[in-house]
């Protein structure tokens, strides 16, 4: 538990580090904005008080700012990871009743780690959980939107994505938007789910095992 806190710790610490190099480069850009029709006023200041300055501590310029230079991934790598957190979500909520639950298991299987993947196995093709889709005869298919970055560690990247599942069953039709906090683990050149949990409980972004 203390070397993922550790890990936690540099990460939050390099994010600390990114934030205030940005605040840094935006501060060194005077503002040139001032309109030159209307008159220069000084700031009303208080006796003793510090010398006051119309000019805003941050200001925007035309200078190119490429945020991917501060992040421990490259573009491509970011937007691989994304994808395979949209296509999962999409799958993890896609299934039916009358499907082997093997078939299903596999499919998501597809894109997880070998041990989440067995977790995963084992809770679609419990008992419970199969008994309960064929009682109320469910057929689920769902897309998935990719909704923000919640965390990002040089081997792992926490999405938040929004599932829409349209559901047919006995006990009514419906439609149903969740949340998932999905864990996306970098394998090689390739990327894995590590985890999925309603993005209420939140998620370190560990994926050491």
């Amino acid at each position: 538990m203390a070397e993922r806190g550790d890990r936690r710790g540099v990460a939050f610490a390099a994010i600390v580090v990114v934030i205030a190099a940005v605040g840094i480069y935006l501060t060194m850009w005077p503002d040139s904005g001032d309109d030159p029709a209307e008159p220069h006023q000084e700031p009303t200041r208080v006796a003793g008080a510090p010398p006051v300055s119309n000019t805003p501590l941050a200001t925007a310029s035309g200078a190119p700012f490429d945020v991917y230079s501060y992040l421990p991934m490259k573009k491509e790598q970011l937007a691989a990871a994304a994808d395979v957190a949209e296509r999962f979500t999409a799958a993890y909520g896609t299934f039916r009743y009358d499907e082997d639950p093997a078939a299903y298991a596999a499919r998501v299987k597809a894109f997880t780690t070998p041990e989440f993947g067995n977790e995963l196995t084992r809770t679609v093709t419990s008992a419970g959980t199969i008994e309960q889709n064929r009682n109320d005869q469910i057929v689920s298919t769902a897309t998935a939107r990719l909704k923000e970055i919640r965390q990002i560690e040089k081997a792992s990247i926490v999405f938040v994505v929004t599932a829409t599942r349209q559901v047919a069953a006995r006990s009514g039709d419906k439609q149903l938007s969740e949340e998932y906090a999905v864990t996306v683990s970098q394998l090689g050149d390739d990327w894995r789910i590590f985890d999925i949990r309603p993005s209420a409980e939140g998620q370190e972004g560990d994926t050491s095992g």
